[in-house]
């Protein structure tokens, strides 16, 4: 059992909790056992190691330690004063894992940006989202959620957006993360075109668009794109989509926030696509 909370492993796993140590390492931290549970049945082979306090060990013994050996993963039991050290939050529940941004197996010229999204495209999508300039963790890790429940085949997130690794997002997404494709670092108006140039239509969802969320076709393969928290889209991506759609306000609210949009421009989209096998309800 690890039970130096100033130990050497200890700090270096405390300090992913910066970006530049994520982006220079490669690796962020996932707190929880939902997330970390996720990441070990979707993505065993990025998990680096899980630490598990000792309560942990038998409360999560099912659903993570065991499927954690079984993948022939490093679990390392700590003390409640060391995984404290390790997380960021203040309530971690007695699990953390360390995981690898990309699959360590797949080669460096495999993982940039452009490629990332082809590899999504190579797939034929039809339901896609962009996050163009997203600031707010808890938003991108909502809308990451959102997408999932929703069935979109991948979420794209702007170069100018927060970093989805960090532990709020990590947080935020419950797990999602690990369940769709989720590339990162994109120039927004090249990746419009790039998606037009392969058939997908693009729907800016802004409070001025012509167009009702439930008089839009959602038909055919498109992507949403969200805008930022406080701005929304700027002119220029907003005239490069090929629709603005609005979500219509019933009440006297004034807007719904970002997360709230996306996830009901995405369930819309659902609803008008063939109901697949597999699909379940909440509840």
């Amino acid at each position: 059992m690890l039970t130096n909370p100033r130990a050497e492993r200890v700090r270096s796993v405390r300090a992913l909790s910066k970006r530049s140590v994520r982006e220079r390492t490669g690796r962020f931290a996932v707190e929880g056992p939902q997330g970390v549970r996720e990441a070990v049945r979707y993505a065993a082979a990025r998990v680096r190691d899980v630490y598990v306090t000792a309560e942990a060990l038998e409360r999560y013994a099912l659903d993570i330690v065991e499927p954690a050996r079984a993948a022939n993963l490093w679990v390392h039991e700590v003390s409640a004063e060391v995984l404290a050290a390790m997380a960021e939050t203040d309530a971690p529940q007695g699990v953390l894992a360390v995981v690898d941004v990309v699959d360590s197996d797949e080669g460096a010229d495999a993982v940039g940006p452009a490629d990332a999204l082809a590899a999504v495209l190579d797939a034929h999508p039809r339901l896609l989202v962009l996050l163009t300039n997203v600031r707010d963790p808890g938003n991108a890790g909502t809308v990451i959620r959102g997408a999932d429940a929703a069935g979109a085949d991948a979420v794209l997130v702007s170069s100018a957006s927060v970093d989805i690794h960090s532990s709020k997002v990590v947080r935020s997404t419950a797990g999602s993360l690990f369940h769709l494709p989720v590339v990162t670092g994109l120039d927004v108006e090249a990746t419009l075109e790039t998606l037009r140039a392969h058939g997908i239509r693009t729907l800016a969802a802004d409070g001025a668009g012509a167009t009702l969320l439930p008089d839009a076709d959602l038909t055919a393969p498109h992507c949403w794109v969200m805008g930022n928290e406080a701005w929304g889209l700027p002119d220029e991506v907003r005239d490069a989509c090929d629709e603005v759609v609005r979500v219509p306000i019933h009440g006297r609210a004034e807007s719904l926030n970002l997360a709230m949009a996306a996830t009901v421009c995405l369930y819309a989209s659902a609803g008008q696509r063939p109901r697949r096998e597999g699909v379940t309800t909440a509840g």
